[in-house]
């Protein structure tokens, strides 16, 4: 009988530690997160009589792309946006040149990027590129503010030049 007591009071005790370890994993495992807002923010064109844009950009239509939706945290080593194909033929490979400044309008630098993406005309993608900011000590103003210390900063386009795929 003395055993029979034992298996009794050990089963409840086995279910309440089954029970906690997995509310424990459940809490370990949460990846929601709250508060999130929308991105939907345009990106800033650079104007055309801007003295740091090359003339060679001047042939290029400006309005055949659009982004929107930029976003770099500080602790992010892409940058993400959606590009939005304005044209009415489907285009690969889009060309940008992306100037980033402080908030104070101060030049921390400029680049040229090259995004494989295939768009049909009118379809907009999320896309991904290597970020500017190796050291992670930068953050896009219009995202969420970092919990260490980061420099907001943001961000301008021009288009390049993009292909269309022949065949397609």
């Amino acid at each position: 009988m003395k055993t029979r007591n034992k298996h009794i009071l050990i089963l409840p005790l086995l279910l309440l530690l089954l029970l906690v370890s997995t509310l424990e994993m459940d809490a370990r495992t949460r990846t929601t997160r709250k508060n999130l807002r929308s991105t939907e923010v345009p990106v800033d064109m650079l104007e055309p009589s801007d003295d740091l844009l090359p003339d060679s950009l001047l042939d290029v239509d400006p309005n055949a792309v659009t982004l929107k939706g930029y976003s770099k945290r500080a602790s992010e080593s892409k940058e993400s946006f959606f590009i939005t194909n304005n044209t009415s033929h489907r285009m690969s490979t889009v060309r940008l040149l992306l100037r980033y400044t402080t908030m104070n309008g101060e030049l921390l630098t400029q680049r040229t990027v090259s995004v494989p993406v295939s768009l049909k005309p009118g379809e907009t993608k999320l896309v991904s590129v290597k970020s500017f900011d190796v050291q992670r000590l930068f953050y896009y103003y219009a995202g969420p503010q970092p919990r260490k210390q980061a420099t907001p900063f943001k961000v301008a386009y021009r288009l390049t030049g993009y292909d269309i795929p022949v065949g397609n």
